[in-house]
């Protein structure tokens, strides 16, 4: 299977807590080592891709975090700004419009605007070009929101081309959409922990992306897994020592449970399914971070 250096876009998505930040995160920093000029956006959230890679926040302006490596904070007030003066083209009808204090309040109140302006943002970037006709970015890592709000942010481009009638509005939202469906460009990575209820919710996202926004699955990463490490013969030899035995089951079964869910995951999503290993350590800054690249090198370089 064609590795994610391949593609342009790479969304990360899953349910809240299953480590998508820090998915996200680790393929950003591989992109980047690739010679990728890279651009990790997360959506409207506390930033937690600089953090992780122990960089200053890059606010809602896009900043350079280290070479090859860009980070921004799509939030919805500067994202509108640039929605405005790409659309209307002129910054004084922008201010006229976009700043008058009713308009605005009005503004909150229309559907889908808000996640139409932060998608725009996201894909003004990835068609964003250097003087020379050069990508500026040749990598665009959106850490999309959790589950539910991910289908119904990524869902507003097919949304508005049925809804809005022709213009400009409908005119980027098709764009958007060409982008998101091609294959060729755009590929979803669902993230899951090896737990009954973050794999239901990979799977209710892929089939949501495949039928609400022609979205393929390209690959699933099963996070916190537990590599198996005692066979049954090596619990049968710690049955003389109550707490050592007490340990080695338990994490015998937390393997198990990885198996199995590894297993449904690929049954269900037609995809390749990338472990990685639950990490501990007491803090999880960037040397946790380049660990759980080093796991997720096969996804992204497609080798075996």
């Amino acid at each position: 299977m064609a590795g994610l250096l391949d593609k342009r876009l790479w969304i990360v998505s899953g349910k809240g807590g299953v480590g998508k930040s820090t998915v996200a995160a680790a393929l950003a920093l591989r992109s980047a080592r690739a010679g990728k000029r890279t651009l990790v956006c997360e959506v409207n959230t506390q930033e937690r891709v600089s953090r992780f890679l122990e960089r200053p926040e890059a606010g809602p302006e896009v900043a350079q975090l280290e070479p090859n490596l860009w980070a921004v904070n799509v939030r919805p007030q500067e994202a509108m700004r640039e929605y405005g003066l790409m659309v209307l083209r002129f910054e004084t009808l922008y201010k006229t419009v976009f700043e008058n204090r009713l308009v605005r309040q009005f503004l909150r109140f229309i559907p889908s605007l808000q996640e139409l302006v932060l998608l725009g943002k996201i894909m003004f970037h990835l068609q964003e070009k250097l003087p020379d006709g050069r990508w500026r970015f040749d990598t665009v890592i959106m850490d999309a929101p959790a589950t539910g709000h991910a289908i119904s942010f990524l869902s507003v481009p097919q949304v508005l081309i049925q809804t809005v009638p022709p213009g400009p509005m409908a005119r980027e939202a098709q764009k958007m959409r060409d982008l998101l469906v091609d294959p060729a460009v755009t590929a979803a990575v669902l993230v899951a922990l090896p737990e009954e209820m973050p794999v239901n919710e990979a799977l209710e996202l892929h089939a949501a992306l495949r039928d609400k926004v022609s979205l393929r699955t390209h690959a699933a990463v099963l996070n916190q897994s537990f590599p198996e490490r005692f066979t049954e013969a090596d619990l049968e030899a710690l049955g003389g020592h109550p707490e050592l035995f007490a340990v080695a089951q338990a994490h015998h079964d937390r393997a198990a449970q990885a198996v199995l869910a590894g297993t449904k995951l690929e049954r269900n999503l037609h995809a390749p399914v990338y472990p990685v290993p639950r990490l501990f350590t007491p803090e999880f800054g960037r040397k946790a971070i380049e660990q759980v690249m080093e796991h997720l090198e096969p996804l992204v370089t497609g080798a075996a």
